[in-house]
């Protein structure tokens, strides 16, 4: 059984910074691309930052030159480094994987997206 577990979350001052992390865990054959989105309070979720396999990334406007995503494909992990956070990022942020597996038998698990459970970050003063 595959799962996303995330860390990293918490409480922080406006301009400081957080490191989230998501690891991919289960019978994991490869992953495609891996993602942060996040939901604030009565909004829906939008992307936050992706990066493919091949470790080429793309990041919301209002998170560029602020945020980075990178991954580790031998941990199956992905990390968002997140510097001069502002109130407006305050959200769950949801980790995201496209991957294949493989199931209890050995058995071919095709390509399916995943998501974590969320972390939540807060930006307050």
């Amino acid at each position: 059984q595959v799962q996303l577990v995330e860390s990293g979350g918490g409480l922080v001052q406006p301009g400081g910074s957080l490191r989230l992390s998501c690891a991919a865990s289960g019978r994991i054959l490869s992953i495609n691309t891996m993602a942060w989105y996040r939901q604030a309070p009565g909004k829906g979720r939008e992307l936050v930052a992706r990066i493919t396999s091949e470790r080429n990334t793309n990041y919301a406007d209002s998170v560029k030159d602020r945020f980075t995503i990178s991954r580790d494909n031998g941990k199956n992990t992905v990390y968002l480094q997140m510097n001069s956070l502002k109130p407006e990022d305050t959200a769950v942020y949801y980790c995201y994987a496209n991957l294949q597996s493989k199931s209890e038998r050995g058995i071919l698990i095709g390509w399916r997206n995943y998501w974590g459970q969320g972390t939540q970050v807060n930006v307050s003063s």
